[in-house]
């Protein structure tokens, strides 16, 4: 009999469900948008329940398209954006508002109080995370005082708090009746409320941040038995595994020795290298996050570098410009012109993440001249992706004195040649696409099936790992140092520009 293992991937911009066999093959692939709701400048929210419903729809629809039931299933994991925040009353299951995404900056004065009063560190020996808008902490706290009461009804466990791991795996085990309030450890450790070497919740710092333990879900490994689905298409499946959807592209790229590495291309792009047993600190603006936990193996840690945005750059040319129809049509668009014509665009729509981590900064589209035209804004856009992707592998490489041999790259732009070239070329470091490029997804999958006996260990699973095409660096080193040094002057010109909020 066939052997299936099914992987919710609920990203930012839309979810899917797909359907993989015990050799890693696709079976079958849905996938749905949901609304990205922007209330006012720098907010950014996602409803919750649209989520969910879309989560249940598609699991219907990939297991009709694969030909079989929820039975038929040996586990299914789910891989989720990672830091948006949601807060949800624990006898109705309605959330208190819409969830507040990642991307959200409307927390700036509280960790801009974070800072006065613990420094520009934070608890981050602790924490693995520097005081930021990014992380859920704050998100949470902003929930509690929005919603008058919500603070001790959280206290008496009325309200749940949780990333969407949790939400997702609350509502389909049970929801108000008895559904499991749990998130893994990949997860909790984005929150800027974990220890990352303790592997629990912080007592000192939520109490700091006025943030009940009690709603808080309990931390699980991410890859493990946490209970059947009872509700919707894939009732009686077990759930077997959560995982953040940059440490599941980690699993999905088969990076399980330290000093691998991979990128994923989304709505922003994610840089994350194994470092093994130990959490290494950054002292170059990266964060130091838990890789994944395997059952009760010891935990395995990475350093990360995240960018607020690249692919979602994309959409606004298509969306808020009408510069393009599709975003597929950047390439071409791009290839109209030989190079940048000088053009820079920094897309600090959210501020800069690492390695600057710049609240203040904001986007900036810089060099204009009567002879640029609309090829060489694509190509800025484009170029724009992998100068930030650049930045944060040469701070990865201070850190860990490794230089790394080369890059496995996912995500939607990575199917972009022109941007994966120019990728190489900056990096001066081969860069590597899967066959399969659906590595969130796999790597929520690859979790489930582990905790199951799908597959036996990591080896087994990294020997189905295939390479698809591979980019060599061709640049001369003076034209990359050259490149370097004007978008270095651009980012420049994107600080100091968001006024402080209260």
């Amino acid at each position: 009999m066939t052997t299936y293992v099914a992987a919710i991937d609920q990203g930012t911009t839309s979810s899917r469900v797909m359907v993989f066999d015990a050799a890693l093959r696709v079976v079958s692939l849905a996938q749905r948008e949901h609304r990205q709701i922007c209330p006012e400048p720098g907010w950014v929210e996602h409803d919750p329940a649209e989520i969910l419903r879309n989560v249940q729809d598609l699991a219907a629809q990939a297991l009709r398209e694969a030909g079989i039931e929820a039975a038929q299933l040996a586990a299914v994991g789910i891989a989720n954006q990672r830091e948006t925040a949601v807060l949800w009353d624990r006898s109705s299951g309605r959330a208190l508002g819409n969830a507040i995404v990642w991307q959200d900056c409307r927390t700036e004065s509280l960790v801009r109080d974070i800072v006065q009063r613990t420094g520009p560190q934070g608890w981050r020996e602790r924490t693995g995370l520097p005081p930021a808008n990014y992380f859920s902490a704050c998100k949470l706290q902003w929930l509690l005082r929005r919603h008058p009461g919500a603070t001790q009804a959280a206290a008496r466990g009325e309200l749940l708090f949780g990333t969407i791991d949790a939400w997702l795996a609350w509502n389909l085990t049970g929801g108000p009746e008895g559904g499991q309030h749990v998130c893994d450890v990949t997860n909790a450790s984005r929150t800027n409320l974990f220890d990352i070497h303790r592997l629990q919740w912080d007592r000192e710092i939520c109490e700091a941040l006025g943030v009940p333990m009690a709603c808080l879900p309990r931390v699980v490994s991410t890859s493990q038995r946490i209970g059947s689905i009872r509700d919707g298409a894939l009732a009686g499946a077990q759930l077997a595994a959560l995982v953040g959807d940059q440490q599941a592209a980690l699993i999905g790229q088969a990076c399980f020795a330290p000093g691998q590495a991979k990128v994923t291309y989304g709505t922003g792009s994610f840089l994350l290298m194994h470092t093994g047993e130990r959490a290494a600190p950054s002292a170059s603006g990266l964060l130091t996050t838990v890789a994944y936990r395997l059952d009760e193996q010891a935990p395995c840690y990475a350093l990360e570098g995240s960018i607020a945005v690249t692919g979602s750059l994309v959409r606004w040319l298509r969306d808020n410009l009408g510069l393009i129809a599709t975003a597929a049509e950047i390439e071409d668009l791009a290839r109209s012109v030989p190079d940048n014509g000088d053009v820079y665009f920094v897309p600090a729509f959210s501020g800069l993440f690492a390695p600057h981590w710049r609240p203040d900064a904001r986007g900036v589209l810089v060099g204009l001249t009567h002879f640029a035209h609309r090829g060489h804004i694509a190509r800025a856009a484009l170029e724009a992706t992998a100068f930030q992707v650049q930045e944060i592998v040469a701070a990865m490489q201070r850190d860990s004195g490794m230089k790394l041999r080369d890059i496995k790259v996912d995500g939607g732009m990575s199917a972009n040649s022109l941007l994966m070239q120019f990728q190489a070329d900056l990096l001066d470091t081969p860069v590597i696409r899967p066959v399969c490029g659906e590595t969130t997804a796999l790597g929520a999958a690859c979790a489930a099936g582990l905790a199951v006996g799908v597959w036996s260990d990591t080896d087994e699973l990294a020997s189905h790992w295939q390479a698809q095409r591979r980019w060599e660096p061709a640049m001369p080193g003076a034209e990359r140092e050259r490149l370097l040094r004007r978008w270095q002057q651009a980012v420049q010109r994107a600080l100091d520009w968001s006024q402080p909020q209260s």
